[in-house]
This record gives C-alpha cells, structure tokens and sequence, in this order.
C-alpha cells in the first residue's frame, strides 16, 4: 500500500485500520443479536411435495404449466413436472430469517443461478455461510441449494442486514 506507514497523529494507517476493525467488532457485539463470524453456517431440508407447488402456483398465480400439467411438463426437456426455482429460493429466505443471521433480519439483495431442476418428491436442503461481514449492518451469505443427491440445483449470493438491539 503506498501511503502504508504515513503517521495521523501519532498513528500509521495499519494501526488506524486495527483500530477500526477492533471497534468494528465491538459494535457488531453490542448491536447485533447474533455475533455472526465467517464461516458459520446454518440449513434446512425439506421435501418438495405436488401440493407445495399447487399452492406456490396459487399464491404468486404462476401458473406455468410446466409446474401443474403433467401432459405439458412431459414434453418438456425435463419430462415431467418441476416446481419453481422460486419455490426453491424460498428455502434460503427461510433459512436467513429464522436461523442465520434469524428473526429480524432484512433481505437487501440475492442473485440466483438456476443449476438443476427440483422435481416432485426432491429432498432439497438449503444452506446459507456467512461470506463477508461489510459492518455490523450488512453481510455477504453464500446461498446455495443441494437435492438428496448432492447436486446444486441452486446457488447465489445475499446480502444482509442482521437483527440488532
């Protein structure tokens, strides 16, 4: 770094950035719920019944029938019915907001790459890392979704406010 060892009053710019990531951390411990710490992850699984996808279908009025007819869906490349990718990201949704970061927390963004179909009866587990801590306000999740062979069918990025008070 070129400016590395100039002094601002009695301290270099390496001691001024120890400095702030230490009262960074102290903040994050007095205004966040939960610590969160690189690394720590968290996940739920859940089968993915015909019935979760009518009801998705009736909810949002994605009615695509590539999710609700089987005589359609048999046509397709994937020869049968799938359900929503969106059905599938909700599952990370879940996962941010009552597990990590948990209650309270604000989603601020998310991308989704679509990687597989999830098919009816798929056991799909959700996971969610923490990638990145930006402040004791906003962090960087890896999401990703796995089928019950181990297969992504989903993953992506989140962006995060995490509970505080």
């Amino acid at each position: 770094m070129l400016f590395h060892n100039i002094s601002f009053i009695g301290t270099t710019v390496a001691n001024f950035k120890n400095n702030f990531k230490k009262h960074d951390l102290i903040l994050r411990k007095l205004f966040m719920k939960n610590s969160c710490k690189i690394g720590d992850k968290a996940e739920l699984t859940k089968r993915i019944t015909e019935e979760d996808i009518y009801l998705f279908a009736g909810i949002t009025g994605d009615k695509n029938p590539v999710h609700i007819s089987s005589d359609y869906a048999a046509k397709t490349i994937f020869k049968e019915k799938i359900a929503h990718g969106i059905l599938t990201a909700g599952l990370i949704s879940a996962v941010i907001g009552m597990k990590l970061p948990g209650n309270g927390t604000i989603y601020i963004s998310q991308t989704l790459h679509f990687k597989a179909p999830v098919k009816i009866n798929d056991l799909i587990t959700a996971t969610v890392e923490v990638k990145e801590i930006i402040s004791y306000k906003k962090l960087v999740l890896s999401t990703y979704c796995t089928n019950q062979h181990g297969a992504v069918v989903l993953d992506g990025e989140a962006v995060v406010s995490p509970p505080r008070g």
